[in-house]
């Protein structure tokens, strides 16, 4: 009878699988007293507007992608604003972007006047989608967002392709990816521009900050000028007339926050080792049950930043949210994805954005309401997001397994009953 009460799904009156604490093993960022002396070193030295560690912290990100110029900024939508406007956007010009990603990854073109073009998701790896892009190409289309959402990479060798068959320029947006590798090239390595965003919950965090990253001079010039004031003395062209004024926003990052980015940044590859593991671990036991598990092909290294699963159909009879709720049930944090689809938002819907693009008279506003991404709209909303389990011990992930087990063993009882 024991037995019995220990494999019922709870939400069908058995015991509950997951018991032990969460707080320990999914808590981020974690600092201690590295991070203390980094933030000490700041306040003691005074500095803490243009503190050395800015540069530091540049040389480090220059260092992780191998790109000659590094910029950093107050935040990684900041960084985003620059790159756009570093690779030559103009008003009325296109830009394919994926509408499964944060909204930082699109909103600050349109101050530039430049016109999001949403396209669908790949199902193997849920980045932007070549073959979609392909088809919503224009003689206006000047560039690409990528992002390799979750961190893990999306189909570079299709999208560097594409961009050069088209002579477009790509932005890689490499926020969820630090420490990510693509056919040995590191993610902030493979864009015209790339970018990190150091927010608090990425893998490398700050705090706020974010990273340009290009090899371009006359790129990170023009980033410079955009928003750096104290950098456009040191330009050794005739943009350095601009230095009393810029461009009229102010982008550089805090150097506290820079500090701890440095420290998080000498963490990172063991963070990710431990991370990877349990994540690993816990994804090959879910295959068996039936999730895809979004696992890397071999010449990909991916990380995680945050960890979303997926019901195969053709194994598991229950809904997403029905799991969900199982699971929950269970003791398991299991949550939708958390970012929703851009290109369904009320800024883009009705018609808000064209309150801040500026487009030429011969170009018409697109109407958002007609954008039809089915493939993506179906996938996204079968997602499962669980913990990225940056601490976990295997007792955790084996009660997460347990709960998995029991919920799918009695999918038709679960399904009747949440019907």
């Amino acid at each position: 009878m024991a037995r019995n009460a220990k494999d019922r799904p709870a939400i069908l009156g058995g015991a509950r699988a997951v018991t032990l604490d969460h707080r320990d093993a999914c808590r981020w960022p974690v600092f201690d007293s590295e991070e203390e002396q980094a933030v000490l070193r700041i306040l003691r030295d005074g500095n803490v507007s243009t503190h050395p560690v800015i540069r530091e912290l540049e040389s480090d990100y220059s260092e992780l992608a191998g790109r000659p110029h590094a910029l950093a900024h107050c935040n990684g939508t900041a960084a985003l604003l620059a790159a756009f406007y570093a690779i030559g956007l103009k008003p009325g010009d296109e830009v394919l972007v994926p509408t499964a990603t944060f909204w930082a990854s699109v909103l600050p073109m349109l101050w530039l006047g430049a016109v999001p073009v949403f396209c669908e998701s790949e199902p193997e790896r849920v980045g932007i989608d070549p073959k979609d892009m392909e088809r919503k190409i224009t003689p206006r289309t000047k560039a690409i967002v990528v992002v390799h959402l979750w961190g893990m990479p999306s189909k570079m060798t299709e999208i560097l392709e594409l961009a050069r068959r088209h002579d477009l320029r790509i932005v890689e947006d490499a926020s969820h990816a630090h420490g990510a590798v693509w056919r040995g090239r590191p993610c902030g390595s493979l864009g015209d521009v790339s970018v990190f965003s150091l927010q608090g919950d990425k893998l490398a965090p700050g705090g706020e900050g974010g990273i340009l990253l290009c090899s371009n001079a006359e790129y990170f010039e023009r980033a410079v000028c955009l928003g750096d004031i104290t950098r456009i003395l040191e330009l050794r062209s005739p943009a350095q007339r601009f230095f009393a004024t810029s461009f009229g926003i102010k982008t550089r990052i805090a150097p506290v926050s820079a500090a701890l980015a440095r420290v998080q940044l000498r963490k990172l590859r063991q963070n990710n080792l431990q991370r990877n593991g349990n994540l690993e671990y816990l994804s090959e036991a879910l295959e068996e049950i039936g999730f895809n598990t979004y696992l890397a092909p071999s010449h990909v290294r991916r990380v995680y930043f945050e960890y979303h699963v997926r019901p195969r159909s053709e194994r598991i009879a229950l809904s997403s949210e029905q799991l969900r709720q199982a699971l929950e049930a269970e003791g398991c944090q299991a949550a939708a994805p958390r970012y929703p689809l851009l290109h369904q938002q009320p800024f883009f819907t009705e018609g808000h954005f064209r309150n801040i693009v500026r487009l030429p008279p011969d170009v018409p506003p697109p109407d958002y309401r007609t954008v039809q991404l089915p493939q993506t709209t179906g996938v996204n909303g079968s997602f499962i997001k669980l913990p990225s389990f940056p601490h976990a011990q295997r007792e955790l992930l084996d009660q997460y397994v347990h709960a998995f087990q029991k919920v799918v063993a009695h999918a038709g009882e679960v399904a009747a009953a949440l019907s």
